[in-house]
């Protein structure tokens, strides 16, 4: 599986952000994907995931209600939005595929800046 980020940018805090995953190379009805962010100086942590065949979605607490997970199913992309972000959020994020579980990631993308001003 090949996956190609992208959406990042620069926004400040409050402010929204839709990132992209585009998937090639293998069908994911059976993947789990996900999103994962790496702040400078911090480990990677989970975000969101979705199971593509179910569509069901999962979140880390701290992006409940205002983060949304999503899939095209025609376009093979994940979609993160991103609402009222926070300044702490400032990271790369990545998004990644698995085979089993939606809290680590079998593929990686090569991840997109997202930087928010305070």
């Amino acid at each position: 599986v090949q996956l190609q980020a992208s959406g990042g940018g620069l926004v400040q805090a409050g402010g929204s952000l839709r990132l992209s995953c585009a998937a090639s190379g293998r069908t994911l009805s059976s993947y789990f994907m996900s999103w994962f962010r790496q702040a400078p100086g911090k480990e990677r942590e989970f975000v969101a995931g979705i199971a593509w065949r179910s569509g069901t979605t999962f979140y880390a607490d701290s992006v409940k209600g205002r983060f949304t997970i999503s899939r095209d199913n025609a376009r093979n992309t994940v979609y993160l939005q991103m609402n009222s972000l926070k300044h702490e959020e400032t990271a790369v994020y990545y998004c990644a595929a698995s085979g089993s579980t939606y809290t680590r990631g079998d593929y990686w993308g090569q991840g997109t800046q997202v930087t928010v001003s305070s």
